[in-house]
């Protein structure tokens, strides 16, 4: 009824050879993604810093930078210049964006027990969440 298969299949198993790709382990695959939203609450501190220059956002970027290079073996986090152009609602949006960033790298950060960076990232998050009170509190 069927014809037997001839020829020898393209496909193959992973079970015969892991070693064909690199592998990471979980502690390096924790270290991307807390870089990732390091670097990402990074950039979103260089656009705040340009809209709200104050000594506090400076300190945060610097630390941010750090923990960001730290993580990543020395490599430095690539940052742009933003200039000031947007508005009180912008700085806002922006606040909310940088306090879910810190909060996602708070879970990643105590999921690989890194104290340095889940202090950070608390510290982002509460002066974010501050920076936001006054005009919520307005905005009622």
């Amino acid at each position: 009824m069927y014809e037997p298969i001839r020829t020898k299949s393209v496909h193959t198993t992973m079970a015969g050879s892991t070693t064909d790709f690199p592998h990471r382990s979980r502690e390096e695959e924790l270290d991307i993604q807390l870089a990732g939203h390091l670097a990402a609450l990074l950039a979103v501190t260089d656009e705040l810093r340009a809209l709200a220059p104050s000594a506090d956002l400076d300190t945060a970027a610097t630390r941010l930078a750090d923990q960001v290079a730290r993580l990543r073996g020395g490599a430095a986090p690539a940052r742009t210049s933003v200039t000031a152009t947007a508005a009180e609602p912008h700085l806002a949006a922006l606040h909310r964006r940088a306090h879910t960033l810190a909060g996602r790298a708070l879970v990643v950060a105590a999921s690989r027990a890194d104290t340095a960076a889940a202090i950070l990232t608390a510290e982002r998050m509460d002066a974010h969440a501050a920076a936001l009170e006054p005009r919520e509190v307005a905005s009622r």
